[in-house]
């Protein structure tokens, strides 16, 4: 249950991001939808991985080069479906973050109406 309703978080906070900036295209919701799980699955395996190789240099910069691999997976999902454009890194970048925003706002929202759900 908690995955779906994350998968669908994720899919309303791509589909607004997508609609508040000019410099990303999502066709409709379906692809919204793929976005997200295109998103949550290159998450779970290949940033870790990349987070691993590139240790050095976010400890050099402090973390912020985590926002560097973020857009970098950003782009990595565009090109991987089709429906979904983003015009550059550093609209890659914003995405992340505004999608990051929604989808913590939104989590917050949603965490404490889970909680509240008795099962008998």
């Amino acid at each position: 249950m908690r995955a779906l309703v994350k998968i669908l978080i994720g899919t309303i906070a791509v589909f607004v991001t997508a609609n508040l900036l000019t410099g990303v295209r999502v066709e409709n919701f379906r692809t919204a939808l793929i976005v997200a799980v295109v998103l949550s699955v290159i998450n779970a395996i290949v940033k870790p991985v990349l987070v691993f190789l590139t240790l050095p240099l976010t400890v050099l910069t402090f973390g912020l080069f985590l926002l560097v691999i973020n857009a970098l997976l950003i782009q990595l999902a565009a090109w991987l479906v089709p429906g979904f454009f983003v015009a550059g890194f550093w609209w890659a970048l914003l995405f992340s973050l505004i999608v990051s925003l929604i989808g913590w706002v939104l989590n917050g929202l949603t965490e404490k109406s889970l909680t509240d759900v008795k099962i008998k």
